[in-house]
């Protein structure tokens, strides 16, 4: 039952209410309800932005909860003419619908503003402003320069909103009429942004919807474009217009009879009371139309019954088809369900399964279901690259917006010099008596009246630039939001590559051990080893079509080995599948904190006030970033050496010097070495590379520098991974000159490698008591594990560990010494102890203590071994027990050396004796 303050009925259901037929109803119910004038609601307006505080932003409307409609002017066909059209704003698709008139029925088209921008004109027409899309740009005209803005500010403030309410991430609720702090536009007061236009009276709303159509009976406002529009337009309003005939003839009651009511009349005689004379006379032509009409009134009401029955059975139809569909979702939710539990099942049937055809089963729903998310990540990269282009075509357009606000400032600054000089020459001519009168006032007239001028066009140019500035500002904050959205897509699209590298890492391996088991029978053997080779061919590039991860890493080492033998090939792509993943999320888990930890504490900071700390020691035993990697190793070094290039400033330039005049006293064995350094990275492997030279100079320079040492194999590639992290020559001579000279023992790098023996055995000491259990199977074996383990001493595990945990080691190694070296090669034994434990035969021991330190995946596993697990291993105790095997080793060279001269002396004496007999022989002869 309606209240008696309603508005208005609500419309038949016959009668179609357009979208300017709403905007003037919801206007007019606004209005009642709350039941102020205009003035009163001014004043409210004004009160509400006076009591705004600091923070909030006062150039931006209020937003409303009326619809935005009005009459503006519309450029368009072949001759750019002016036509008048309805425009109305849809806030839940951001479109703004234009009409002929704001009685009809279909529109005659939209622009789409979700990505639109706004801008004016400063020396167009009155009023005109461009709406600029992709697409195209709309050219529309408003009555003055008032409505101009009060659109422009309105359709800014319904984009901004439109924006924020469709964000994935931050869902924004719609603000309310009285929180203007919740507005989007409301972030900073900015006095440079243009203040707030009131509401135009006449020109928008119910008051604009209420008046004619401007230019109604012109032809040029037909739209040639859309004629079948026009005409359904046309039909429509003509049937509104019958149907309100209709109306007025049962229901009206013309106004002019109640002024002659009185009097008496045969046409009125239907409203005066009847007369007993008059009821028996003959019935009058008046009471028979009245009861024709009254007559007409029952088959109106039961055609609308029928209409509102056929209308309420079309929806009871929507809404059973909405059941429907509800139904049809859940029984498809439990349809996925019964999926995952048959995968559960089906993984417990796989561990339990005793055959090994079902377990095949098994292994190709794996292959299917790996497959199925290669699609979805493909989906999420062409979605990724969709984003991509359309930011790059908003930084594009605010680039543009940009240039044209530096060109207006230039403008700007110019006018303002000619009013500067305009003034200057006002000046001048004041103080010029001697001129006539006549001509006195009129130059001062003409520059009155252009100093004015240039005020207006000052003025203008002012108004307009507050009003890019608010426009530049809420594209900024469109633009950071779209960004957000980019990197959280990047983000998922991390994760998702990262779980299916896990699973055909697992699938692999499965594979592996199929492969290794000796249950299966001849046909089932070659099965698997079908599949394993399909899965050794299948291209691994189109498992990472998402990320920049490649073959190579950033300093140009290959990411996984290349193994030759046939049944390794498996084994290596596991690895890689395995480094992949771990990457991956070490890019989204550590990265980004690490870095942050190292913006704290290096940022700012030149080389030379770097102080060595536990903060600092602790960010490397984690690793540095990349950015900072070469800066705190040239802190290092320069510690270590500051003394010595002090008393040298040009060491490194003196002794290249010696090389090039003195070639015939380098090493020859440096040149057949260049072509053997680090064979897997792509900066040395052609012959002609630049990395090559710089590596050949810095050579031949220490050799000169230590001539004690000279060179020996394994500095090239200590050398080369100087100059790959510091990229300069020099600073890797002096690298290579602090790890020989200053870190690593004396007597390391000299022929007979006494330094190294005596390390091999205090580690095979340490892994006795670190761990027993693999130094008693080592032993039972008879595998001397320094024939393995003295390579990694001597390149400092180069072209043994993975470059992102070969790096990590060198970060540490250069700041705390050898001790760090003793460390990770512990923890790579405690790392695959288990493994190694399982392997019982010395040959297979050999290649698998070979290979193993480079399928190292999780660094940061291998990071807390070392530097947790095998404490404490302090500097004093590894000092202490390489003096005492230094004894033993030099008592051992000695006996060595005794024996040595003791055989020399026996050989002496036995050929002098061969001779005495032969010389006796040939006198006897004689």
């Amino acid at each position: 039952m309606e209240s008696e303050g309603s508005s208005r009925p609500p419309p038949p259901p016959d009668v179609y209410v357009s979208p300017a037929d709403e905007c003037v109803v919801s206007e007019g119910n606004r209005r009642q309800s709350l039941g102020q004038s205009d003035g009163a609601q001014d004043k409210k307006d004004a009160q509400t932005h006076a009591a705004l505080p600091d923070g909030t932003l006062r150039g931006t409307p209020t937003p409303s909860s009326t619809k935005l409609c009005g009459y503006l002017n519309k450029q368009g066909g072949p001759l750019r003419a002016w036509k008048s059209r309805w425009f109305v704003f849809e806030e839940k698709s951001c479109l703004l619908f234009y009409y002929r008139m704001a009685q009809d029925i279909n529109p005659l088209g939209k622009v789409d503003l979700s990505r639109a921008t706004f801008s004016y004109p400063l020396q167009g027409e009155e009023g005109t402003f461009h709406i600029q899309t992709p697409e195209r740009t709309v050219i529309l005209k408003a009555a003055n320069r008032d409505a101009q803005m009060y659109w422009l500010q309105q359709l800014q403030l319904k984009r901004t909103l439109y924006r924020e309410q469709h964000a994935e991430h931050k869902p924004i609720p719609r603000p309310d009429n009285h929180k203007l702090e919740s507005t989007p536009s409301a972030y900073n007061c900015r006095a440079d942004f243009l203040p707030i236009v009131k509401t135009p009276s006449g020109l928008v709303g119910e008051e604009a919807a209420s008046l004619p159509a401007p230019g109604f009976n012109s032809p040029l406002n037909m739209s040639i474009k859309h004629p079948l529009i026009e005409l359904q337009n046309t039909m429509h309003s003509f049937r509104n217009r019958h149907s309100q005939e209709i109306r007025q003839s049962v229901f009206h009651i013309d106004d002019s009879q109640t002024d002659h009511q009185k009097a008496p009349s045969s046409k009125t005689s239907t409203l005066a009371v009847p007369t007993p004379s008059s009821s028996q006379s003959a019935e009058s032509p008046a009471n028979a139309k009245s009861e024709q009409d009254l007559s007409t009134i029952s088959p109106i009401r039961k055609s609308s019954k029928e209409k509102d029955t056929s209308r309420l059975q079309h929806e009871k139809l929507s809404m059973a088809e909405e059941v429907k569909a509800q139904k049809e979702l859940v029984l498809l939710l439990h349809k996925v369900l019964e999926a995952a539990q048959l995968e559960k099942r089906t993984c417990a049937q796989f561990l339990a399964a005793e055959g090994d055809q079902e377990r095949l089963e098994l292994l190709r729903h794996g292959e299917r279901r790996s497959a199925e998310l290669r699609d979805h990540l493909e989906s999420l990269q062409q979605e990724n690259d969709n984003l991509r282009r359309e930011l790059n075509q908003r930084d594009a357009h605010i680039v543009e917006l940009q240039e044209s606000v530096q060109l207006l400032m230039h403008k700007n600054q110019a006018k303002q010099e000619v009013i500067v000089k305009l003034s200057e020459k006002l000046a001048v001519c004041g103080e010029d008596q001697q001129c006539a009168n006549g001509l006195r006032s009129e130059a001062l007239k003409q520059l009155t009246i252009e100093n004015d001028n240039l005020k207006d066009d000052l003025k203008a140019y002012k108004t307009q630039n507050q009003y890019l500035n608010s426009e530049i500002y809420h594209l900024t904050t469109l633009w950071r939001k779209s960004c957000e959205q980019e990197q959280s897509l990047i983000v998922k699209c991390a994760v998702l590559e990262t779980n299916n590298c896990q699973m055909e890492s697992r699938y692999l391996g499965i594979l592996q051990k199929l492969q290794e088991s000796k249950e299966l029978n001849p046909e089932q053997r070659e099965a698997v080893k079908k599949v394993v080779k399909d899965a050794v061919r299948a291209d691994m590039s189109t498992a990472a079509k998402l990320t920049s991860i490649r073959d190579y890493d950033e300093y140009g080492f290959k990411t996984a080995m290349d193994y030759r033998v046939e049944d390794l090939k498996l084994l290596a792509k596991i690895q890689a599948l395995e480094i992949r993943s771990q990457t991956l999320l070490n890019q989204e888990e550590c990265d980004g904190p690490q870095l942050a930890r190292c913006t704290q504490l290096l940022s700012g900071r030149p080389e030379g006030e770097l102080s060595s700390s536990t903060e600092l020691k602790n960010l490397l035993r984690t690793g540095l970033p990349r950015e900072y990697r070469a800066r705190v190793w040239r802190f290092m070094i320069q510690t270590r050496t500051k003394s010595l290039k002090e008393r040298h400033p040009d060491r490194y330039q003196e002794l290249c010097e010696k090389s090039r005049t003195s070639p015939h006293l380098v090493p020859r064995q440096i040149q057949l070495d260049l072509d053997r350094t680090l064979t897997s990275n792509q900066y040395f492997c052609p012959p002609s590379s630049p990395l090559i030279q710089k590596l050949e100079r810095v050579l031949q320079a220490f050799s000169w520098q230590n001539p004690t040492i000279g060179y020996v194999q394994g500095l090239n590639r200590l050398a080369a991974i100087a100059l790959l992290v510091l990229q300069d020559e020099e600073d890797a001579f002096w690298c290579l000159v602090v790890i020989v000279d200053y870190i690593m023992p004396s007597n390391y790098y000299t022929k007979d490698l006494v330094g190294c023996q005596a390390d091999q055995r205090v580690l095979k000491d340490l892994m006795s008591e670190k761990l027993p259990r693999l130094t008693a199977h080592l032993e039972a074996l008879k595998v001397d594990v320094s024939l393995i383990t003295v390579e990694w001493f001597l390149v400092l595990f180069v072209e043994n560990l993975p470059t992102r945990i070969l790096l990590k080691v060198w970060d540490a190694f250069l700041y705390e010494g050898i001790k760090v070296i003793f460390r990770y090669a512990l923890a790579l034994f405690k790392y695959k102890e288990e493994i190694i434990l399982k392997i019982n035969d010395i040959s297979e021991m050999y290649q698998y203590l070979r290979i193993f330190p480079y399928t190292i995946a999780d660094g940061r596993k291998l990071t807390g071994i070392a530097f947790n697990d095998m404490n404490p291993l302090p500097m004093k105790l590894l000092q202490n027990r390489r003096a005492a095997h230094l004894e033993r080793l030099h008592a051992e060279i000695k006996e060595l050396e005794n024996l040595r001269k003791a055989y020399k002396a026996e050989q002496v004496q036995c050929k002098n004796k061969e001779l005495d007999t032969l010389a006796s022989e040939d006198e006897e002869e004689v």
